[in-house]
């Protein structure tokens, strides 16, 4: 998406971070540049207030639920797993490439 003008932060970088803005997950320079954008971009605005909303329905409608303790330690048992056996390789280029044990 963009709106045709010119902008220092793209239109579809803006809204492919709205939920890191949203979220408060975007260090403080990412986020003024986030919030200039939306105070000079009418499309990217609105697109926001619907993503702002849907979070708000999604909090009401399902934020007194928590996932069972037996699935939460089956997920971070099978993490470590995974983890485990990953190995990290590091490349001159600073490429990272992850392998699994097989």
């Amino acid at each position: 998406m963009s709106c045709g003008e010119p902008h220092e932060t793209d239109c579809s970088e803006v809204l492919s971070e709205v939920w890191l803005y949203l979220d408060h997950e975007c260090d403080e320079r990412r986020k003024e540049l986030l919030q200039t954008h939306l105070d000079e971009c009418h499309p990217c605005l609105e697109q926001y207030g619907l993503e702002e909303h849907l979070k708000a329905l999604l909090a009401k409608k399902c934020g007194g639920e928590h996932a069972p303790e037996d699935l939460k330690r089956r997920l971070r048992a099978r993490i470590h797993e995974v983890t485990d056996e990953a190995e990290v390789v590091v490349e001159v280029e600073a490429e990272v490439e992850v392998r699994t044990a097989d």
